[in-house]
């Protein structure tokens, strides 16, 4: 009975069987709203950035209490839910449309590449949208680093602008490779978010760069991916949304360097940190 009230929930809904994605129906489904929405994190991030810097002193911080943390455990439901949701659907379209591809495609190949004229409507798609309304959400990560008075890093600016624009793609093009790159980031999703609520509540965190490790592995599952989808494209008669593929896989691509860029940075600076201690210590020893 549980199973089948979730998989009733998550994808036989009459919301979620009919769902379509429509400039008129859908909120936040325009060009203007993407681009204005997202100017609008860039410009709040910066002035509160600087606002802050200019009326606190230097290492203060504005306290936030719980909040953080009661973030880090909604995001982490909600990831696991879309991640559920998604998975239970893509089964149900497999079933419902196999008799249309199968012919040309596997179920594997189906979610990597849906077949030319595929619209944005039905279950995978009501998946795909909640998770393009989530990356506003996530976007308040970057207004708790700044009232925390840490650094304005570009990459989190940049990361999080490009990930909605992709996101944003993969409905209005209909986007091939989008439910394994949904049900891949929010599981990852899903983890991080839970070991930032288990570690902003007081327990003990992992003796190695844990969130860092986690989104290497989500980029190179997705580069894994993005090369699949590149060769069904040109040996089983093409991938629907291609031409917005080809602009994902650009960003994804200018992600990873700035991605292995900060993980190389911070991993030097550890070593730099960690030999003037050494340092010291053997001075000290040596006194």
């Amino acid at each position: 009975m549980i199973s089948q009230t979730l998989t009733y929930w998550l994808s036989e809904h009459p919301a979620i069987v009919g769902f379509r994605w429509s400039h008129a129906q859908s909120w936040g489904s325009t060009w203007s709203f993407l681009f204005t929405s997202i100017a609008f994190y860039l410009i709040l991030s910066t002035l509160l950035h600087l606002f802050l810097a200019v009326l606190l002193r230097p290492g203060r911080a504005v306290p936030l209490g719980p909040i953080p943390a009661l973030h880090s455990l909604a995001m982490a439901l909600i990831s696991a839910t879309i991640s559920t949701g998604i998975l239970l659907s893509a089964a149900a379209e497999i079933r419902d449309t196999r008799w249309f591809w199968r012919g040309s495609k596997t179920p594997l190949q189906w979610l990597l590449c849906f077949p030319l004229g595929t619209r944005p409507s039905g279950r995978v798609f009501f998946w795909s949208y909640l998770f393009y309304l989530t990356r506003f959400l996530h976007m308040l990560r970057t207004i708790f680093a700044v009232l925390r008075r840490r650094r304005l890093a570009f990459f989190q600016l940049f990361n999080h602008s490009i990930l909605t624009c992709m996101a944003f793609l993969w409905l209005e093009f209909s986007q091939s490779f989008q439910v394994l790159a949904i049900v891949l980031t929010t599981s990852v999703y899903s983890v991080v978010y839970g070991y930032r609520f288990w570690t902003a509540i007081g327990l003990p965190g992992a003796c190695f760069p844990f969130v860092v490790s986690c989104q290497m592995v989500l980029l190179g599952c997705n580069l894994v991916c993005h090369i699949g989808v590149l060769l069904l494209h040109f040996f089983k008669g093409g991938c629907n949304g291609i031409g917005a593929w080809v602009f994902n896989s650009v960003l994804n691509g200018a992600l990873l360097l700035l991605f292995l860029k900060f993980y190389v940075t911070m991993h030097l600076r550890k070593r730099t940190s960690g030999s003037k201690v050494a340092s010291t210590v053997n001075k000290c020893k040596d006194e």
